[in-house]
């Protein structure tokens, strides 16, 4: 042992033997029509201010900076006429460096008015004007408790908070997590996690991996006309390309899967790439060796991504992507023998759960001048989800033990209880032309299409369980089409105003939506001042399971009830500020209040609503719905954050909120989502202990208002076999306030040919009890008591990976 740790020592104090030095390159174009800026002047600083290097772009508006020595770099670029822009960029030894920046054209073209552009964490999306933030690959794998996640990442930012430890859903300004929208080069993506439920928008591991991520952008409410079927947020998400001179490669071992990648040129003279990646689980693995891992119930995953880009005449682009996984598990409670709590309750069956998504997808990008810029894609997606329970008919056993009684659970007999498949097939087109009339006035239009073949089969055993019911039965095409038309006018270099209108059609149910417009407005003032304003008109459908559930009555007769459910509908509006300060720096406040209608409610007087779904593994199974319900959502947001620039960040996030609601009885209850506040606290540190190593620390502390909850109806519990609740008690308790503590800490080694990196990622570092839901579990011991269960959220989970970079070039000394 002490050989080994000795060996550690050696590597970490290492003298610097030789300079080890890498590449970075990228390109610099117009950030409205995506035209090369030739000519642009690029300098390269080192943190510590001794590297100092200087470059321009070509013809078609590429840099590259060669033999640069790994570390912190500050990347500046300027044109003229253009913002200049300035961006932090870490080198390491065992992938070259990467960066595409986009300036921004000055309305006055003197140099006078050349003011810096582009601070960190600007959007990619020059529409929006409030409620957008962007999100990296450096800071998906910073954050700790982020596990590279996308989703768990946002929830980091005010407003935003997860559903459940376990999963990745997200809760957007108090609205379900139905409500989010995943979006991939421009078109709408099924949901991209693992055991993803029918409806849901998350899942516990996600299919997304950040490798192959540029940088994207999150919006919380008064989004642009782009962005449509939605009421919550939208991610939209980039593929970055492959490393058109090298060929690059990936691996990764970790608690969350095994996975590898590979990049690089296909053809260099044509500057064409290949990104290629994929994941398996861990712990699948483990399983197939006889390695024991304390369950048997192992979630079985695996996923994968490419993207290919060939590079087209006149600075186009063709791109074929794709991105898929699928996921498996089976929770046999008829193999355990052991007295548990829930033993009768939820646990009364063996569970098998498997789901799969897949998108494939070609983009075509051009430029068609240097005012106007053109971009498609086609793509065909499909998801699958599909269950069976086995319901078990078990009994006690006791015995006598050294004088002792025990207990064991004795499986009498299987049968099914229920099974179901629901596919979908969808084919989707996303076209765009944006066009700069002049420095002043932008304006983009374009439409999605897309189209939904569905085949969605259910059944299950009555109360009685003596004969199945048909829940599902159906097979046919949709069409959902949202045409939209954005403009933006520049007023001055301080002011900017935007408006759109964004229209919606869906054929399932006939709904339309014929104008939803969006304003936008954004005042930067001196001294690093900003306001901002924006408010739009906003639709979503429903999950499309919910549009084919059918009941049979007690002649026989068969009836879709639900199929003609219109939108969702909602108002966003949203006001701002933000004070930004040197050294990347900036505190920025936002109040909001939204107005929801049109939300799906019972026909007769109930508390149930569509707006609390959309968390968790279930799905509902409703009456006839009407879209007679309304809801609220109002807050005030303050986020203070300093960007790691150099070696240090951190990000402070605070949210006072109210999400309120009304059913078909017309009470205002809270919402399930209403925990009236959430405060995150994230920070950390890097430390350079010579020019070949560094480690990184950071933590997150997170509190949180509880999940709301009612009191059980005991009687109706017991005679369905489920926690049924007190209609006119719903919501009006309160589990107790959330609380977790998140500590990461990397190592990163630069060797001369490879980059390593060893992380711990320790979850929950507390152990925190922290409930989630109460579940049906009658009394073994005592049949009167109430038959619930605190179920709990996750608890203390260390997350380990070892990561390594390589390339196949030679590198010079």
């Amino acid at each position: 042992m002490y050989k080994y740790l000795s060996l550690v020592f050696c590597l970490i104090s290492l003298p610097l033997l030789s300079q080890i030095s890498q590449t970075v390159k990228g390109t610099v174009v117009d950030s409205e029509s995506q035209y090369p800026l030739i000519g642009s002047k690029l300098s390269l600083v080192s943190s510590d201010s001794t590297v100092v290097l200087r470059n321009m772009t070509d013809l078609d508006g590429r840099f590259s900076f060669k033999d640069v020595p790994i570390g912190k770099y500050q990347l500046t670029a300027t044109y003229t006429s253009y913002k200049t822009s300035s961006t932090t960029v870490t080198v390491n030894s065992g992938r070259e460096s990467i960066v595409n920046i986009k300036l921004h054209e000055n309305i006055q073209t003197t140099e006078e008015v050349n003011i810096v552009g582009n601070k960190a964490g600007r959007i990619n999306n020059e529409m929006a004007t409030i409620s957008a933030r962007q999100f990296s690959v450096e800071e998906t794998n910073r954050y700790a408790g982020s596990r590279g996640d996308p989703a768990r990442m946002a929830s980091n930012f005010a407003g935003v908070q997860g559903a459940d430890d376990s999963r990745n859903d997200i809760v957007v300004r108090g609205n379900s997590p139905i409500g989010l929208l995943w979006k991939v080069e421009g078109i709408d993506l099924p949901n991209p996690n693992h055991f993803a439920t029918s409806g849901s928008t998350g899942g516990p591991v996600a299919i997304l991996n950040n490798k192959i991520l540029a940088n994207s952008d999150f919006f919380m409410s008064a989004f642009p006309a782009d962005y449509g079927n939605s009421i919550s947020g939208v991610f939209d998400l980039k593929l970055r390309n492959g490393n058109t001179e090298k060929h690059e490669f990936t691996g990764q071992f970790g608690f969350l899967g095994t996975e590898v990648l590979a990049e690089g040129p296909i053809n260099k003279d044509k500057r064409s790439s290949y990104l290629v990646m994929g994941r398996y689980s861990t712990l699948s693995i483990f399983q197939a060796m006889n390695i024991t891992i304390g369950t048997d119930a192992v979630p079985t995953y695996g996923d994968g991504a490419f993207k290919f880009s060939f590079p087209l005449k006149n600075g186009g682009n063709l791109g074929v992507f794709g991105i898929g996984g699928a996921s498996d598990i089976a929770i046999k409670i008829s193999e355990q023998t052991e007295v548990s709590e829930e033993a009768f309750g939820e646990g009364d069956r063996d569970q098998y759960f498997g789901t799969a998504m897949a998108t494939v997808g070609l983009t075509y990008k051009k430029p068609i001048s240097k005012s106007t810029f053109f971009k498609a894609t086609l793509a065909q997606s499909f998801d699958q989800q599909k269950s069976r329970h086995d319901y078990l008919e078990r009994s006690l056993d006791t015995s006598v033990v050294d004088g002792e009684e025990t207990f064991q659970i004795r499986t009498d007999s299987i049968y099914q209880l229920m099974g179901y498949k629901f596919q979908t097939y969808k084919t989707a087109l996303f076209a765009s032309l944006n066009h700069k009339i002049n420095t002043r006035n932008i304006i983009r239009a374009g439409i999605n299409l897309d189209g939904y073949y569905i085949k969605n089969n259910d059944s299950a055993l009555d109360v009685s369980h003596t004969a199945f019911q048909t829940r599902h039965d159906y097979e046919g095409f949709s069409m959902l089409v949202q045409p939209f038309v954005q403009y933006k006018w520049r007023v001055n270099e301080k002011m900017d105003f935007t408006a759109g209108i964004h229209s919606q059609y869906f054929s399932m149910s006939d709904s339309w939506s014929y104008a939803e417009p969006r304003i936008g407005w954004q005042w930067r003032m001196k001294n690093g001042n900003q306001v901002s304003a924006g408010a739009g008109m906003h639709s979503q459908m429903q999950p499309t399971y919910q549009y084919t559930y059918q009941q049979t009555d007690l002649t026989g007769n068969t009836q879709r009830f639900n199929e003609d459910m219109d939108f969702t509908r909602s108002f966003h509006s949203a006001l701002g500020y933000q004070k930004s300060f040197k050294n990347n720096l900036s505190i920025k406040s936002e109040v909001y209040y939204q107005y929801l209608y049109n939300i799906p409610v019972d026909i007769y007087s109930s508390s149930f609503s569509l707006i609390n779904q959309g968390s968790g593994f279930q799905r509902f199974f409703p009456d006839e719905l009407v879209n007679e319900g309304t809801g609220e959502n109002y807050g005030v947001e303050l986020t203070v954050q300093k960007f790691f620039n150099k070696s240090f960040y951190f990000m402070a996030t605070g949210s006072l909120f109210e999400s309120k609601y009304k059913g078909s009885d017309g009470i205002e209850r809270n919402t399930d989502f209403n925990g009236n506040y959430a405060v995150n606290f994230l920070a950390g540190k890097e430390i350079k202990i010579n020019d070949r190593n560094k480690i990184s620390a950071g933590f997150k502390v997170t509190a949180a208002g509880g999940r709301r909850y009612g009191y059980v109806d005991v009687a109706q519990t017991q005679i369905n076999n489920e926690l049924v609740f007190k209609d006119s008690l719903f919501n009006t308790r309160q589990f107790k306030d959330y609380f977790r503590l998140d500590l990461k800490v990397t190592y990163v080694l630069n060797t001369d040919k490879l980059t390593h990196e060893i992380g711990l990622d320790l979850v929950n570092i507390l152990n925190t009890e922290n409930i989630l839901a109460l579940s049906y579990a009658p009394s073994l011991t005592d049949p009167s008591a109430e038959p619930i269960a605190e179920r709990y959220q996750l608890g203390f989970l260390p997350i380990f990976y070892y990561k390594v970079d390589f390339s196949l070039s030679k590198r010079r000394k």
